[in-house]
């Protein structure tokens, strides 16, 4: 009798020491419908979170998804993966911006709209062509590491490749989609991971048909501003004339036609102008000056400023520079977009008004979209851009290189050389600029054979173009015969 009490006391010592095992709820499962373009569309929504695994069998994570599919669809319908950058972003801004049947109501030029914000029928849908499933990696959105200290593992180039791959190949497997024409789309640091995720995939058996890349980084040393490091000084200076020439601040024989503009600042970038930062104090004062006359036309910067900064224009000092003297300052993802400092003698810029302007918005939204039309209920904080991820592991720059997948989407193409990719890009982004992704596709060693199966696109608007109605409605028009082609 005694020894079987003590038992019980340790059995019931034992299980309160051990904490309960949480058991993940299924998925929500919701019908919908909607009116396109005069057509209705009947769909099905399912959202929830799709553990992850180690190679034990162990569930390390637990990674938010939302998937739309089209009822009774045709045999082969496409199915395309979806997510943002950062790193630290969730999926929500092609989500609810682009592809999703709704979207945040933006004003027409995609400025900043007056609460409450809405949520309205998107016409330019991607639904009518093609399935979706928008991922939420590690640390974004509803997706967590089910320990903290597991976190690292997926706060990374290489682990969240690994991850948002592992998710796919999952998904495909869940729910018998493995015969499906596979697309998958990125934004920012998403088309780093989908390049990644592409030359990752292929080795085990996942080939899409195609890849979006918008608003595109491949390559880092691109976007550095390092010591040593003087490329992106050139690749920049072309999206800083473009938003010099919207703002009127360029000279008179420059503010004609806009294409002409960024010309002759490409010309410039891709060789005199390269010449200039590699001579670095060998430079004449006769060349100097000739360099400064030269940067202050294509940038509407004063000479004494350019002087100062030894010819070389970083982001934050431009964004705060261009319109000093009307007390404003410009975007870093939208050069079009303005905001008001409180101090003005400030060197560099304090916040990025393009950033203020769609942040609340699409956080309301989502947040309200996610219970009431999805049917999910969850009190976690739904990190909508950073809060949820720890330090990033860039990998390979930790070994003093700069990190790129520029050579996975090649490796890419050479295992699956039916791939086509789609990249589109805005002429005022500064967070990734155009002409440093066409110095990033230039300088892959992709042979000429698949140089036919890319496609390049510029929109007159920032990061997020697709907030332009008209980019979006001609992005949309452009990605359905990407997908659609035989």
């Amino acid at each position: 009798m005694i020894r079987t009490l003590f038992l019980l006391i340790v059995g019931i010592n034992v299980l309160a020491q051990t904490p309960p095992k949480v058991i993940e709820p299924a998925p929500v499962v919701k019908k919908h419908s909607i009116s396109l373009n005069g057509k209705t569309l009947n769909y099905t929504t399912t959202t929830g979170r799709l553990p992850i695994t180690n190679e034990h069998g162990e569930v390390e994570a637990h990674m938010f998804f939302v998937a739309y599919l089209l009822d009774n669809p045709p045999a082969k319908r496409p199915l395309m993966f979806s997510f943002n950058g950062g790193p630290g972003s969730a999926s929500v801004w092609l989500h609810m911006g682009v592809l999703g049947p709704k979207i945040v109501r933006m004003k027409d030029d995609g400025t900043y709209p007056p609460p409450p914000f809405e949520l309205v029928d998107n016409p330019h849908s991607f639904l009518p062509f093609t399935d979706m499933v928008f991922i939420d990696p590690v640390g974004t959105g509803y997706s967590r590491a089910v320990k903290p200290e597991l976190g690292k593992k997926f706060f990374g180039a290489q682990g969240d490749i690994a991850s948002v791959s592992e998710f796919i190949r999952l998904w495909l497997g869940r729910y018998q989609r493995w015969s499906s024409p596979l697309y998958m789309i990125g934004e920012s640091y998403g088309t780093f991971r989908a390049a990644g995720v592409a030359g990752y995939l292929v080795d085990r058996g996942v080939a899409f048909n195609g890849v979006v890349l918008i608003s595109s980084i491949l390559q880092y040393q691109t976007a550095r501003f390092s010591p040593g490091n003087d490329l992106p000084y050139s690749l920049f200076l072309p999206t800083y004339t473009a938003i010099a020439w919207y703002h009127k601040k360029l000279e008179a024989g420059l503010q004609g036609d806009l294409r002409e503009a960024v010309k002759e600042a490409e010309q410039y970038a891709s060789g005199e102008y390269v010449t200039v930062l590699a001579k670095g104090d060998r430079l004449t004062p006769a060349e100097r000056t000739k360099a400064i006359d030269k940067l202050h036309r294509l940038t509407g910067l004063e000479k004494r400023y350019l002087d100062q900064h030894d010819l070389r224009i970083e982001i934050n000092h431009f964004t705060k520079e261009l319109l000093r003297d009307r007390g404003m300052l410009v975007g870093r993802l939208d050069g079009r977009l303005t905001g008001v400092e409180g101090l003005n003698g400030d060197p560099v810029s304090e916040f990025d008004p393009s950033m203020t302007a769609i942040r609340a918005p699409y956080t309301a939204i989502f947040n309200d979209y996610a219970r009431r039309e999805l049917g999910y209920e969850s009190d976690l904080h739904y990190y909508i851009l950073g809060g949820g991820t720890g330090p990033w592991d860039w990998g390979q720059a930790g070994s003093n290189r700069y990190v790129e997948t520029a050579g996975a989407l090649r490796q890419a193409f050479a295992k699956n050389p039916y791939m086509r990719v789609y990249v589109g890009s805005g002429y005022y982004d500064l967070a990734t600029p155009y002409f440093a992704t066409e110095y990033t596709f230039s300088h892959m060693g992709l042979p000429a054979m698949y140089k036919g199966q890319i496609t390049t696109k510029m929109f007159p608007a920032g990061h997020m173009f697709y907030s332009l109605k008209p980019a979006l409605a001609e992005l949309s028009k452009d990605i359905e015969a990407f997908v659609t082609r035989k």
